[in-house]
């Protein structure tokens, strides 16, 4: 993990050097910012403009009433901030809505940490009932039958409208997603300046003094994996990951969501459980709730008040909303 961000500040102070001797190079190191893509699927400009047109309309639900931006909307840095969504009808989903910045850089996607690619995920709230609510095979002919899509299908994928080119548009959209200059990032590729006296300390808390790092390292602070993180004694209807392969070894387990930009993801946990940064601090702070297969790195740690505000100080210096403008949302 330390040569792996050892390697990401070398490419980033490098993207930052290149920007300042180039006058007609772009001024925000996001779009610098290498994301793998699958070969079957390389992004492209004109892919990923149109999948955009597709992830903010809301003819991809079955009343019309919901986008994929509805649930992650750009100003909130692609979340809602509600507990848990709205879907078709105003039913609420089971889940709290992550973001989908730098999702290009997921090793699993969902929750339950068990789809592989973006491509699989785009599938799941189009037909989940409390989501979007529609069926497949119904909605690729209504999207088809839109000469729009139709004509950008047969330009861009040389075939018509259909599940292929919905997946493929919408995920390479999201794969431009991309966050990767806070304050924090520019700090560590140079900018000393970037960060305050509190922001340092409370970086020096949350990668040295605390137990932080093991689930949440730098650059991505996730690690893309999921853990039972002792937010409940008993996880009633919704036990994680368990729902998959019914391993009872996975009960309490979801994936460890980024903290970046997690001033503007509350509310936290994936169920929306806790408001603000300070009550997911508490958690932490206590132990956890003791859940038997709660992880082993999650123990008992006090701080003083003026810790605390430093490692907020800190969390709030992962805030990237570059991306507003770079992308003209």
């Amino acid at each position: 993990m330390a040569r792996t961000w050892l390697f990401f500040v070398v490419c980033f102070t490098f993207f930052l050097t290149s920007i300042s001797k180039c006058e007609n190079t772009t001024k925000d190191p996001n779009e610098l910012v290498f994301v793998p893509s699958p070969e079957e699927n390389p992004t492209t400009a004109e892919k990923a403009e149109f999948g955009r047109k597709l992830f903010f309309d809301k003819r991809l639900s079955l009343d019309g009433t919901v986008a994929c931006a509805t649930c992650h909307d750009p100003h909130k840095a692609f979340t809602d901030q509600l507990k848990t969504s709205i879907g078709i009808k105003g039913q609420r989903t089971d889940r709290n809505a992550p973001s989908v910045l730098n999702s290009g850089f997921l090793k699993t996607v969902m929750f339950d940490a068990h789809l592989k690619t973006l491509e699989l995920q785009v599938i799941v709230p189009l037909q989940e009932p409390t989501e979007m609510g529609h069926n497949m095979k119904k909605l690729i002919p209504q999207l088809r039958a839109i000469s729009e899509y139709q004509k950008a299908a047969q330009r861009i994928f040389k075939r018509d409208f259909d599940a292929y080119v919905l997946t493929r548009s919408i995920s390479a959209f999201q794969r431009t997603l991309v966050s990767m200059n806070s304050r924090f990032d520019q700090y560590q590729a140079g900018n000393k300046k970037a960060l305050s006296k509190d922001e340092l300390a409370g970086w020096k808390l949350f990668s040295e003094k605390l137990y932080c790092i093991q689930c949440h390292p730098a650059p991505h602070f996730t690690t893309f994996e999921a853990a039972n993180n002792g937010l409940y004694v008993d996880f009633g209807k919704d036990k994680g990951r368990f729902r998959i392969n019914l391993d009872s070894a996975d009960i309490g387990k979801f994936k460890i969501p980024t903290l970046r930009n997690s001033e503007l993801t509350f509310p936290y946990m994936h169920d929306g459980s806790i408001e603000n940064l300070e009550n997911v601090i508490a958690h932490y702070s206590q132990g956890g709730k003791k859940h038997p297969l709660q992880s082993s790195s999650i123990v008992p740690f006090e701080l003083s008040p003026k810790e605390q505000k430093q490692l907020i100080s800190f969390l709030k210096s992962l805030t990237d909303t570059s991306y507003l403008k770079l992308k003209n949302f």
